[in-house]
């Protein structure tokens, strides 16, 4: 959340604490109802899917856009889908199989040829750009946790308790951040507060819903393969605000989509 002038209206800590705190509030109302249907034993489970699946990468996402540009985040969260592969295999040793894994790294060679053609650029903050790796890690793991232990509870009932039990630990950070000591009913203040509210109500609540419920009925590899399709979605806002699409990007495209079909083609 920037000013006119470039300089950062609210800091990475807030920006993620605001998303999640939002998340946990609009849920809410649906909290008793999931504490009912959550046998007590998978409670603690759920709120570790919580951390891991929001809180930390939310963080560690805002920390590394302060460094590295959203073209590069995008192309790291790529790699979501062999951390999935992975921890599988280290920790749940769930066999890879040659199709899958090849399918992954097609789709991976796709998305790193898109960020290649946009930007040119090397690598210049190793460190922001180890954070967003991590997160793909807390991601692959969390989606092995659901299938594991959460996979007879619905989703909404995941999300919910997920969300509102992450709401102390958010509003703490916005706390201890300083986000109450500034001037929140300026302009630019209540505007980048209102974004990063509809960023955690959409794009975080309702959005793991959605993704909560792809797991169930698909499985791990296939959900986490959506991070594939966010280089459609970006290019798509592209051309609809004049960019221009070159052939370069069309050939990554078409990479990405032989290398989901791959992942997930059945055997003969």
């Amino acid at each position: 959340m920037f000013a006119a002038d470039g300089s950062p209206i609210l800091s990475a800590w807030q920006v993620a604490a605001i998303r999640i705190f939002t998340s946990g509030l609009v849920l809410i109302p649906f909290f008793i109802k999931a504490w009912q249907q959550i046998p007590g034993k998978l409670k603690a489970i759920v709120l570790v899917s919580g951390w891991l699946g929001s809180f930390i990468p939310a963080i560690l996402f805002c920390l590394a856009e302060s460094k590295i540009d959203s073209a590069l985040a995008g192309t790291l969260n790529a790699v979501t889908p062999l951390s999935t592969l992975f921890i599988g295999w280290a920790l749940y040793q769930i066999p890879v199989p040659r199709q899958k894994a090849m399918g992954i790294l097609v789709g991976l060679a796709g998305c790193v040829m898109l960020f290649l053609n946009k930007t040119g650029h090397s690598i210049e903050e190793p460190l922001y750009a180890g954070m967003v790796l991590a997160a793909t890690i807390c991601y692959g793991w969390n989606v092995h946790l659901l299938t594991q232990y959460l996979s007879g509870i619905s989703a909404l009932d995941i999300a919910t308790m997920a969300f509102v039990g992450l709401v102390p630990f958010s509003f703490a950070l916005l706390l201890f951040s300083g986000y109450f000591n500034l001037p929140l009913l300026q302009p630019a203040y209540f505007k980048a507060t209102i974004a990063a509210s509809v960023l955690g109500i959409m794009g975080t609540a309702f959005a793991s819903i959605i993704f909560y419920r792809l797991v169930k009925l698909a499985g791990p590899l296939f959900a986490s393969l959506v991070t594939y399709g966010i280089p459609f979605i970006a290019i798509g806002w592209g051309a609809i605000y004049g960019e221009k699409i070159t052939a370069l990007q069309i050939i990554a495209l078409a990479i990405i989509l032989a290398g989901v079909y791959i992942a997930n083609r059945e055997k003969n």
